[in-house]
């Protein structure tokens, strides 16, 4: 559902002309992702309320007209509105190649000068590129961790210092706090509504991944193959993942569990760390356990700032978002969710902030940004893919799974919506 701010940050936009009619006033639309009312950082809409107006006291000449959106629903609601020739200016939501394929977007270079573009973290800046072209500007990013309740690992007589560095390691814990009692030793949420987030984690942490250095798809890879393999026999069906199957526990039931302490272990980004000191849980972090040793790489996530280029309004767009890209606003919105920055600038204040602020809990995740691996939003394809990963692959958990046959079937289908994706572009 919708909720629309311009009440509350600017006038109508049908009571105001724009750049184009030479009016002195121009409206811009902006479409937000909403991230949810915490009771101690207010919601979305207060964000966008607060920066505005203080934009606006630069910038009386430029209105924005704000709209916020269940984080859910945005992506799909801002395909139809510029399918409905009725594009925002501004969306920041989580997917931009279907509109830099179709030519409806700003280059980032058209946008913003060259020392903020150089400012966005490399790996964040490649993320958002299209054919070496950047549309997508980061806006706020995650990084997947394995966190674990420190009090059941002492209860298990795990160390709570010594998290595990690897799956053996892995799976003696997690057997060690199955003999404890707990619930669920390893929470693995591979439900629809995060489910490609689960798997990539897993696939890097064994090696492999979902594409290649050529950006093809490698769901099929012996090495996934091996992953999903031995999650299947070493922690599913043990009974190490809890009662409920893994394709069918979403993320947000994990979280919810890790913070009631029926959890010992999952992956998780940032946004769990509030949750659980909310559900009064001693929490710790750790890397990623891989085969023979700490993974080298992790999931990245990140929303992204486009501007399309429907109604024209390049110049005040890109004085906009010269603001929004500031350290000092862009530090701010990551704070508030715990998410973590996406220009070094102001990456580096938050690490430099003093101990007990965010940026002290933020330095593990944030040093593992660069080197972080992220979805393939560039390939147009992707959006389609990801659905059918979200799908399918908790089907490969099922006893007696042909792991290497379902795996087969998403490359299939992978291979095909890229190809139809390319059309006569390439």
């Amino acid at each position: 559902m919708a909720a629309g701010l311009t009440g509350a940050v600017g006038l109508s936009a049908t009571a105001c002309g724009s750049e184009d009619s030479g009016s002195s006033e121009t409206v811009l639309k902006l479409v937000a992702a909403e991230y949810g009312d915490a009771s101690d950082t207010g919601s979305t809409q207060r964000y966008w309320n607060e920066l505005v107006a203080d934009f606006r006291l630069e910038h009386p000449e430029i209105i924005i007209d704000v709209t916020t959106l269940r984080w859910q629903d945005a992506n799909a609601e801002v395909a139809r509105m510029v399918a409905e020739g009725n594009a925002p200016d501004i969306a920041q939501i989580g997917a931009f190649a279907d509109f830099a394929a179709a030519g409806q977007l700003y280059r980032a270079e058209e946008l913003l000068p060259i020392s903020q573009l150089a400012d966005f973290i490399p790996s964040l800046a490649i993320a958002g590129e299209m054919r070496r072209v950047q549309y997508g500007m980061p806006f706020a990013a995650r990084i997947g961790r394995l966190f674990y309740n420190k009090d059941l690992f002492e209860d298990a007589g795990l160390d709570p210092k010594a998290p595990p560095e690897t799956w053996e390691e892995l799976l003696e814990a997690a057997t060690a706090l199955r003999t404890a009692g707990v619930p669920t030793p390893f929470a693995l949420p591979l439900g629809h509504d995060d489910a490609a987030g689960e798997t990539l984690m897993w696939m890097v942490s064994g090696g492999g991944g979902l594409t290649d250095n050529t950006g093809g798809y490698t769901i099929s890879s012996p090495m996934n193959a091996s992953t999903f393999n031995w999650l299947r026999d070493e922690l599913v069906g043990p009974g190490l993942t809890g009662e409920r199957a893994p394709g069918s526990t979403t993320r947000v039931q994990a979280y919810a569990d890790f913070a009631s302490g029926t959890v010992g272990m999952l992956f998780a980004d940032p946004v769990l760390m509030r949750q659980a000191d909310r559900g009064q849980v001693e929490w710790g972090i750790a890397e990623l356990p891989g085969v023979a040793a700490p993974s080298t790489t992790t999931l990245g996530e990140a929303s992204w700032v486009m501007a399309f280029n429907e109604r024209g309004h390049r110049e005040a767009i890109g004085t906009f978002l010269k603001y929004v890209f500031t350290s000092e606003n862009v530090n701010s919105f990551a704070e508030r969710w715990e998410l973590l920055p996406v220009t070094t600038p102001a990456s580096q204040e938050m690490q430099d902030a003093e101990e007990g602020d965010a940026g002290v809990r933020l330095t593990p995740f944030l040093e593992s940004l660069p080197t972080a691996t992220f979805f393939p939003v560039g390939k147009v394809s992707w959006g389609r893919v990801s659905t059918l990963v979200a799908q399918g692959i908790g089907a490969t958990l099922e006893p007696g799974s042909n792991v290497q046959g379902i795996l087969a079937d998403l490359q299939e289908q992978a291979e095909a919506a890229d190809l139809e994706a390319q059309g006569p572009q390439e």
